[in-house]
């Protein structure tokens, strides 16, 4: 374990508080996020990711800053995979533009202390049960043979455990409010469906962190290094996702390239559960090579789909979201939001199809 100055940690953490609390004040009023601002933002948080980086080069070695860039792009370059299910869950209820940032301010803040709670989890486990390692390594060549068959689970925000508890704990109603989350209905509290699109995105993040926790614990077993990576990481989702928002259909080399990435930290994790338990003699896999094979394998990939695009074929119901059809289209998102409360799963704007299973 790395012995972490006090100081640093504190600089971590007032980062994110002062980056949350301008970000937050930035966008306290509902507005469309353009290309241009987005790139700002996402300009921003890598920028912040990389000074320190370079605080952690500085402080900890060059050990320890090659694990936190590792981790981070790891990270980075999985969460892509949370931008495509962040346009499902946006076209399944129908969030209008302007008030998406605001979803994904709070599902960032709620994914921020569950990773912090994974990873501490996970840290500990690895601590105590280093064999468990092999098992970590078993669910990154399943997450790896499922991107490689493209059969991976469809996320269905109306099934959600945590939409279903949303649902038991109080009442959804079925319009919009503005960007508020809750509102009083003849005297009683009722949740919006903005709130019950918060839900959807940490139980999305829930999933994810099935397959990036254990990414992340083979590049590092240090709590500082796989927490603070994360955060970065997280914290320039929401600039990404509109940065991106109508371009993640090119990049349709990125699973398989996410997929080698996947396969690569199972082996990684493989030489090192046995290296610790079986033999020292059984070699580990340097952190330079696994950063210069997320780099060259991340990187080819999102070449190799704008060299070689082929036609998009978007979900249905996310170009849709994409551009909505007025201004009055991307404040009122319309009665066909709703019927998702009672377990109606909208399925484009025409109307509602099907029954999301209320559990």
């Amino acid at each position: 374990m790395l012995e972490v100055p006090l100081w640093l940690w504190v600089v971590f953490a007032a980062t994110v508080v002062v980056s949350l609390a301008v970000d937050l004040l930035a966008h306290r009023a509902a507005h469309v996020i353009g290309f241009k601002e987005a790139a700002a933002w996402s300009a921003l948080w890598v920028g912040l990711a990389l000074v320190f980086g370079g605080l952690v080069f500085l402080v900890l070695g060059t050990t320890a800053g090659t694990e936190y860039t590792t981790a981070w792009l790891l990270e980075k370059s999985l969460s892509v995979d949370n931008l495509f299910v962040f346009a499902v869950i946006f076209a399944y209820f129908r969030v209008p533009r302007a008030y998406q940032h605001r979803v994904l301010f709070f599902g960032v803040m709620g994914a921020l202390v569950f990773r912090g709670i994974f990873l501490t989890l996970g840290v500990a486990v690895v601590s105590r049960f280093t064999a468990v390692l092999f098992a970590f390594a078993a669910v990154l060549f399943y997450s790896t043979y499922k991107l490689l068959k493209g059969d991976e689970e469809g996320f269905d925000p109306g099934k959600s455990f945590t939409l279903r508890l949303l649902r038991k704990v109080i009442p959804v109603r079925d319009e919009y409010a503005g960007m508020r989350f809750t509102v009083k209905e003849a005297g009683k509290r009722v949740a919006t469906p903005l709130l019950a699109v918060v839900a959807a995105i940490e139980a999305a993040d829930l999933v994810f962190a099935v397959d990036s926790v254990p990414a992340v614990l083979a590049v590092s077993d240090d709590l500082f290094i796989v927490y603070t990576s994360n955060a970065f990481a997280i914290l320039g989702l929401r600039a990404l996702y509109f940065l991106l928002a109508g371009l993640l259909d090119r990049f349709h080399y990125l699973n398989m390239g996410l997929a080698v990435i996947l396969g690569f930290i199972g082996v990684k994790l493989v030489f090192q559960a046995a290296h610790k338990t079986i033999s020292p003699s059984v070699p580990e896999i340097p952190s330079l090579i696994s950063l210069a094979v997320v780099v060259v394998v991340l990187a080819g990939s999102v070449v190799l789909s704008l060299l070689r695009p082929v036609a998009p074929h978007p979900a249905p119901g996310v170009q849709a979201d994409a551009a909505p059809r007025s201004d009055t289209a991307a404040d009122d998102p319309g009665p066909a939001v709703s019927r998702y409360a009672e377990g109606e799963r909208p399925a484009g704007p025409e109307g509602p199809a099907g029954r999301a299973d209320d559990g």
